[in-house]
């Protein structure tokens, strides 16, 4: 699907980290964006400062991805806004926690399912709002609509204490294929990004020292990604039409150690 001028995208998690370089990314290429987060001063901050390059193409929505009216309302702000057919979804939370703590007592219930309705329940109720939305659209060049998920190489190899974040993100790289499947008669395809470790703003709060061993343990490019990366990688997909039910794997090879 060709990205036009008249379109419009959601993006989730869009004030900082991967989502903001999505969301200027599709700026860039001269779509109208909605970008979704909690975050009201960082998304005010963001608007403003986007108004003198870009005008009124950028709006922001409070919403908590896994509430289903408020998301609801962010799906309408979009179908306002334009032709609303391009969705990526980067909101979520980690947190660490372990089966059993040190002090013996039982992981906590309430941190595990608080992880993931943000990133495995959030991730389904942007998916089904915003499919059943391009559903609606006319066909452009074959497609209604194309959505961009994001997970995790957690998902895959999740280290100690990540247990409620890579169970989530490893349902979402299950999620990818059945919902490719599910959307391929209304013309939607699905794809999933799963990040190793890139300079995001949770990362950015790490002492240097520890950076700068985290950028070593990536075997080539021996860094950390930039979320200028995950976003043309993004907008690849967006824009390939036989990238479908895949979760690709954005990581300079690394594969994680345990801990």
């Amino acid at each position: 699907m060709q990205l036009q001028e008249n379109m419009t995208a959601l993006v989730t998690g869009g004030v900082s980290g991967l989502g903001e370089a999505s969301a200027l990314a599709l700026l860039e290429r001269g779509l109208n964006v909605v970008v979704v987060d909690l975050n009201e001063d960082r998304g005010a901050a963001m608007v403003d400062a986007a108004r003198q390059r870009y005008g009124s193409r950028l709006r922001f929505v409070k919403a908590d991805v896994a509430d289903a009216d408020q998301m609801a309302a962010a799906i309408a702000a979009a179908e306002d806004f334009g032709e609303f057919r391009a969705l990526v979804h980067c909101a979520g939370v980690g947190g660490p926690l372990r089966l059993v703590e040190k002090d013996g007592s039982p992981g906590s219930l309430d941190k595990y399912t608080g992880i993931v309705r943000v990133n495995l329940i959030g991730t389904f109720n942007t998916l089904r709002l915003a499919a059943a939305s391009m559903a609606r659209n006319e066909p452009v060049q074959g497609e209604r609509g194309a959505c961009v998920l994001t997970a995790s190489v957690a998902g895959y190899e999740g280290q100690i204490g990540q247990i409620p974040y890579a169970s989530a993100k490893a349902g979402i790289i299950g999620m990818t294929i059945v919902a490719a499947r599910d959307l391929a008669t209304r013309m939607i395809r699905v794809c999933t990004i799963a990040p190793g470790l890139f300079d995001t703003p949770i990362l950015a709060k790490l002492p240097d020292n520890i950076r700068q061993s985290l950028a070593a343990s990536v075997p080539n490019p021996a860094r950390l990604g930039h979320p200028s990366e995950y976003a043309l990688t993004a907008l690849h997909i967006l824009e390939n039409p036989m990238l479908n039910g895949e979760t690709i794997r954005l990581d300079g090879a690394i594969r994680m150690s345990p801990r």
